[in-house]
């Protein structure tokens, strides 16, 4: 059975307008079309100057993290029976809006960059093969190894909104990613940055960044973990 939706676009064009406004839609949808779906209903059928970024539409990529219904979500996993009639739909917030939906994640992705999100080790194994590692090695950072960058979580953290200057949950998850692993030769590196006035410190636990994850994700349990290995680092 085919719903009557109505979509509820924030828009924002910086070659005409000089502040955001919304626009309603009226598309049919049914119950188990994703909110992507209705964007490109309007895209291809009403109103082709929408803009938004999107790529694989099946929640690997996390390219079309957004606002709907107030919470960050990926477009392409939120239904249709599960948004309601009606949708409101705002691009992510605490990042530069370019137009539309689309945001600049350049930010996002310096921050990221910032934690060195890769593994550090120039020792040739013995097998000259692999590195091996233990199930349980593994295991201490298999949860935030499954991070695919949406940003959706570093966009619910309030801190990150007032604060451009904060590293972010996805920057310290990914951080964390390399620190719990046991192959990496970078550990009190990272620890330092995360140290930072700006680093892990500036959590304050609102949980925003969980219940945003696509990936369920246990981002406050991994900065906890963080927090704990600086301490012991540190002898604190």
């Amino acid at each position: 059975m085919t719903m009557d939706v109505e979509l509820r676009i924030r828009r924002f064009n910086p070659e005409a307008d000089t502040e955001a406004h919304w626009e309603a839609y009226r598309v049919e949808a049914e119950p188990t079309d994703r909110v992507l779906d209705l964007l490109h209903q309007v895209k291809w059928y009403q109103d082709g100057t929408l803009t938004f970024r999107r790529s694989c539409a099946h929640g690997v990529c996390g390219s079309d993290a957004m606002l709907i219904n107030g919470r960050n979500l990926l477009a392409c996993e939120y239904l249709v029976k599960d948004a309601g009639t009606r949708i409101t739909v705002e691009p992510m917030k605490g990042l530069p809006v370019i137009k539309d939906l689309l945001v600049d994640m350049e930010p996002f992705w310096e921050q990221y960059r910032s934690v060195m999100p890769y593994l550090v080790n120039d020792e040739v194994p013995e097998d000259g093969r692999e590195r091996r590692q233990s199930p349980e090695e593994r295991a201490r950072y298999e949860d935030t190894s499954r991070c695919i960058l949406c940003a959706a979580c570093t966009t619910a953290c309030p801190v990150f909104w007032t604060d451009g200057a904060y590293v972010g949950p996805a920057a310290i998850v990914n951080a964390h990613r390399f620190i719990m692993d046991t192959r990496d030769h970078a550990h009190e590196e990272r620890l330092q940055i995360m140290a930072d006035p700006d680093g892990v410190w500036r959590c304050r636990t609102v949980f925003n960044c969980v219940e945003a994850c696509p990936r369920d994700i246990r981002i406050t349990r991994a900065i906890m973990e963080v927090t704990n290995e600086i301490s012991t680092v540190s002898g604190e």
